[in-house]
């Protein structure tokens, strides 16, 4: 089938906005500009914008399921279709730190999610336990642990996908960090309190991301720049962002924005059980969690997560930090594809590229997903 939206704001993979015609034929776009083709299936966008569709590199939950609980196709699923409905059509379901057993089952329910072709999934995150008790935030200390044969031959297992490991790099060893990154596991530094030089050493070892940058991580000072630091001055690594004004402050992510590259900064949600669904708490490691103003809490007032969705991310970018349109469409997109290595298909709307669209409205908010340039059915809109 050929699909062509019509009287549409096109993000284009420079960060600029064109007005236009975008076709697909099948599951890739074909055209930008131009007519639609005789015959084609027109979806008039009536002067609203397309981005590509939204990467989540760290997904813990959505519509009420959280990963950990639920290690199951069916679980992904889940979590997927809640995030559908603010234009993610790709993520990455994320395990916070729990034991071996518990990670080789989401690892196995992420290749059988892939495997029955679940949409969306691009293999697992796993978030800890390979990380600091110093930085741990809401993590489970009782299971941290640090990596040691086992451990290294359970994450190189994944059989379908991408597998994306945060670590502190204090707790390993650069021999460790190269041979994970060898044998193709993308690594992250998080929830650590390593130095910069130890973060430097980590860099060059094959660490090639940062997890929610600022949080859970040692701070820049002007005499010890730590994880921070390091991360601001590394010009080809990326960094997630929580745009959602709890985790950073709108100021702080202005600021970081101006020492690297746009493309190399994603927005990523850290969302938790509560996005997509009408309960606004759940339990972690056997505290209730509860959304307090929007804030994902624990019961001292520890930040656990949020109850973000990825297109308030865009919005938030685009109104709070002062990015342009196609900019926040960067690092909603395009960056995080490049980061798992899959930019060559995915992360931006371009000829050859796999027609993965949001439609937003001139408010910005979603009008339309589209996986493969079909609707999301799940969505009550009409194209």
């Amino acid at each position: 089938m050929i699909t062509s939206f019509t009287n549409a704001q096109i993000a284009t993979p420079d960060g600029q906005i064109t007005t236009g015609t975008l076709t697909c034929e099948g599951e890739t776009i074909t055209a930008i500009g131009g007519s639609a083709p005789a015959g084609a299936r027109l979806i008039d966008v009536q002067g609203g914008y397309l981005l590509p569709g939204f990467i989540d590199t760290q997904v813990n939950g959505g519509g009420g399921v959280l990963f950990n609980d639920e290690t199951t196709a069916e679980g992904i699923a889940a979590i997927g279709k809640a995030h559908r409905a603010y234009g993610t059509t790709a993520f990455m379901p994320t395990l916070i730190s729990d034991e071996l057993s518990v990670i080789d089952a989401a690892m196995r329910a992420t290749e059988d999610a892939i495997a029955k072709g679940v949409p969306g999934v691009l293999g697992i995150h796993i978030e800890g336990p390979f990380i600091s008790t110093q930085r741990k935030g809401i993590h489970n200390a009782a299971v941290f642990r640090t990596l040691d044969a086992e451990s290294k031959a359970l994450l190189k297992s994944l059989k379908r996908g991408k597998t994306l490991v945060t670590l502190a790099p204090e707790n390993c060893t650069p021999e460790d960090i190269a041979e994970l990154a060898q044998a193709g596991v993308i690594l992250a530094a998080g929830h650590t309190n390593a130095t910069y030089d130890t973060t430097v050493t980590a860099l060059k070892a094959g660490v090639t991301g940062f997890t929610h940058l600022f949080n859970a991580m040692s701070p820049f000072t002007h005499r010890a720049p730590g994880v921070v630091g390091a991360a601001l001055e590394d010009q080809t690594s990326y960094s997630g962002l929580i745009a959602d004004g709890h985790h950073v402050d709108w100021a702080a992510l202005r600021i970081a924005l101006r020492t690297r590259p746009i493309d190399r900064f994603m927005l990523v949600t850290d969302a938790m059980p509560t996005v997509g669904s009408p309960t606004k708490t759940f339990v972690l490691n056997g505290m209730t969690i509860v959304v307090r103003d929007g804030v994902c809490m624990g019961p001292d007032g520890t930040l656990a997560g949020s109850d973000l969705d990825m297109a308030t991310a865009v919005r938030n970018a685009v109104e709070h930090v002062g990015v342009s349109l196609g900019d926040a469409a960067i690092m909603a997109a395009t960056a995080p594809a490049n980061f798992l290595g899959l930019g060559a298909s995915r992360g931006s709307l371009a000829v050859g590229q796999r027609a993965d669209i949001v439609w937003l409205d001139k408010g910005l908010q979603v009008k339309g997903t589209f996986i493969g340039a079909k609707l999301d059915e799940d969505l009550a809109v009409s194209a």
